[in-house]
């Protein structure tokens, strides 16, 4: 393959994305995204949308999805650290309501490829961080989906730091648990 190395992760589907970075006294280049190379990678797909939102250091946004019009989606950190989970939703799955989280930051410049039917959210581990990710559909407000992030029946590990508080939108603590929205 080209300029990038892809992991796949133990849910199907998921994968973690590690591009070649050239770098020297100047700084760095990378390409943080090619068609063929991530074609090459088993995704092949058109991205229609970017997105890019910046939070601070506690701030958990998520798990959410779109039910009728779902995307799958290529995230990356552009400045800072955060825990990126993705939740298998796909029916039928022998990996239903499992979860895979990997650290994405400004470092290690991974991304992390999330298909369709998959709830998403990720933590903010850094004091500020940068988070863009393109989608193979359009955000349609009206057909959110969300679970709340500290479902027991999903179980997701989030590396909680002392003395840091959590910080949510009011949406993402009202959300239900699996069991009640699925």
């Amino acid at each position: 393959m080209g300029q990038i190395n892809v992991t796949t992760c133990e849910i199907e589907g998921l994968k973690v994305i590690e591009p070649k970075v050239f770098g020297d006294e100047r700084g760095y280049f990378f390409e943080s995204y090619n068609y063929n190379d991530y074609k090459a990678a088993g995704i092949d797909m058109e991205f229609v949308q970017d997105n890019q939102s910046a939070s601070k250091r506690g701030v958990l946004r998520g798990l959410h999805f779109q039910k009728e019009f779902p995307q799958d989606k290529l995230v990356r950190v552009i400045r800072g650290e955060v825990f990126d989970v993705a939740v298998d939703l796909r029916k039928g799955s022998k990996t239903f309501g499992k979860w895979f989280g990997v650290v994405l930051s400004e470092e290690n410049k991974k991304q992390f490829f999330i298909p369709k039917n998959f709830a998403h959210g990720f933590l903010v581990l850094s004091d500020y961080a940068e988070f863009a990710y393109k989608c193979t559909d359009f955000y349609h407000p009206n057909d959110e989906g969300g679970l709340i992030w500290n479902d027991p029946d999903i179980g997701i590990k989030w590396p909680l730091q002392d003395g840091v508080e959590l910080v949510f939108s009011d949406k993402d603590t009202k959300w239900p648990t699996i069991k009640e929205a699925f």
